[in-house]
């Protein structure tokens, strides 16, 4: 699917072993065809889906969200089917980012990520994660895998540095070593990349990482390798 101009969507980019793709209902019926029962997340995660409605559309569009819910409520730490939470993101996608067509679910999807993970990050988990990683984005990342097991029930994830390691001391800070690029993969993960994108670059910012940088390449349905990045500390 294209974008308006004719232009594809960043989604379809053409990347090397990458899969081309448009975040749309066809992306969605496929979704919802692999998850299993046993395939869940956290209540918090459908609660923050109508915390990023409120905000565009208001109480409106909370209702209608609701509706696309069946009615249903959601208490945060009890677990729940990802195959009912597709169809709320979508939906809620769609208001976040202004629109049904491929471009804007994009952009919906990436901010329902930072929505996610605001949300995680405000629970006691979330809040020893913070605390052990201190300032260091490297070692949030290195710890991050074993969060994502706390939130969903599905799923494997990676993780490899790349590049080499680099003192610290040697540009005048402290001794230690330190990697500012890595490959963070996810297999078997029900969520669109864009959605992951906006959870890694939310959280390495909350850890006061700068120059941030995440590319998501979709290697399979479920599969996506991260490319991420940022600047070293001065």
């Amino acid at each position: 699917m294209s974008a308006a101009g004719g232009q594809p969507p960043i989604s379809a980019r053409s990347t090397p072993g990458a899969v081309a793709f448009a975040i749309d209902l066809d992306d969605l019926a496929a979704r919802l065809a692999l998850a299993n029962p046993e395939d869940t997340c956290k209540g918090m995660f459908f609660n923050g889906l109508f915390r990023a409605v409120v905000r565009q559309g208001g109480t409106p569009a909370s209702d209608t969200l609701r509706h696309v819910g069946r009615g249903q409520k959601f208490v945060d730490f009890f677990n729940y089917p990802i195959a009912d939470f597709l169809p709320m993101a979508w939906h809620a996608a769609a208001v976040a980012g202004g629109g049904s067509d491929s471009t804007a679910l994009e952009r919906g999807i990436r901010s329902l990520g930072r929505q996610a993970t605001d949300d995680f990050l405000s629970t006691a988990v979330g809040k020893t994660l913070l605390m052990l990683a201190g300032s260091d984005p490297r070692r949030l990342m290195a710890s991050l895998a074993s969060g994502y097991k706390t939130a969903v029930s599905y799923g494997v994830r990676a993780l490899e540095w790349k590049g080499r390691m680099v003192s610290e001391a040697s540009a005048g800070g402290p001794h230690g070593n330190s990697q500012t690029r890595c490959l963070f993969t996810m297999r078997r993960d029900f969520m669109p990349h864009p959605y992951h994108e906006g959870v890694l670059l939310q959280v390495l910012t909350t850890v006061g990482a700068r120059g941030v940088q995440v590319k998501g390449t979709r290697v399979g349905l479920l599969d996506t390798d991260y490319e991420v990045s940022w600047e070293a500390k001065p």
